[in-house]
């Protein structure tokens, strides 16, 4: 498993706190400002903030919070610049770390993200060190008590999932970016409800990290998650589920 589908699994079971319901209302008001800045004001119209917008629905972030943050966005009110950013590196155990970024600051934010990932055994890059190891891809999370695998397979094959993997919890449907739309509305249009749909980095292999260095990958993720300026964390790490369970303990 991917370290990015990895985290997600890790932060599901470690359930949602205030201060990071806080953290992700902050993360998506900035990407439906910078969706509706770059592609317009129009859902319809503008995949990638229609995408935002459903995301922040799934918090239960109030409509007017959404709202203003596309009028931000598109210029009708007055609000903060953001510059999009990603930024490389190397975790412990030499796994491969990439962090998109949306920042009004960004001396700040690479000081603060260089200080953080050197702080746990890991060190910032150039662009380009780790990226090859990732491809982009759309990823819809479809909860497995709702349907079946095979009843997934024949609503959305057609539309373009490449890939149907399955945790205790989740399916995870894999298709091409430009695909991923056309996937949600054939599950829509069968009636198959999922929790998330975004485009992501899958690695294109693993880095098995175990010991010392597994319980300083987690303590960094936790950090960068903790980020404000940090939108999104992706990695190549593999954590055999006995050592999670005894970095839990």
């Amino acid at each position: 498993m991917s370290g990015h589908s990895k985290w997600a699994t890790i932060k599901r079971k470690k359930g949602k706190t205030d201060a990071a319901r806080g953290r992700m209302f902050t993360r998506l008001i900035k990407e439906i400002t910078v969706a509706a800045r770059n592609g317009g004001g129009d859902e319809n119209a503008n995949p990638r903030l229609r995408t935002a917008i459903l995301a922040a629905k799934a918090v239960n972030m109030p409509a007017a919070n959404i709202d203003r943050a596309i009028k931000r966005g598109t210029g009708e009110l007055e609000g903060v610049s953001y510059d999009e950013i990603t930024y490389e590196g190397y975790g412990p155990g030499g796994v491969a770390l990439m962090l998109e970024v949306l920042t009004d600051n960004k001396n700040r934010t690479v000081a603060e993200v260089r200080h953080l990932i050197s702080r746990y055994g890991g060190s910032l890059g150039e662009v380009g060190c780790v990226g090859w190891m990732f491809s982009k891809k759309g990823v819809i999370i479809v909860p497995a008590k709702t349907t079946t695998e095979d009843d997934l397979m024949m609503a959305s094959l057609d539309a373009g999932t490449e890939d149907i993997e399955q945790d205790e919890e989740n399916f995870r449907l894999k298709t091409e970016p430009n695909k991923m739309e056309a996937v949600k509305k054939a599950l829509e249009a069968n009636h198959i409800k999922f929790d998330s749909a975004e485009i992501t980095m899958e690695p294109s292999n693993t880095v098995k990290v175990e010991g010392k260095n597994a319980e300083s990958l987690l303590k960094l993720m936790d950090a960068l998650e903790e980020h404000e300026d940090i939108q999104n964390v992706y990695s190549n790490f593999d954590i055999d589920q006995n050592t999670l369970e005894t970095l839990n303990d």
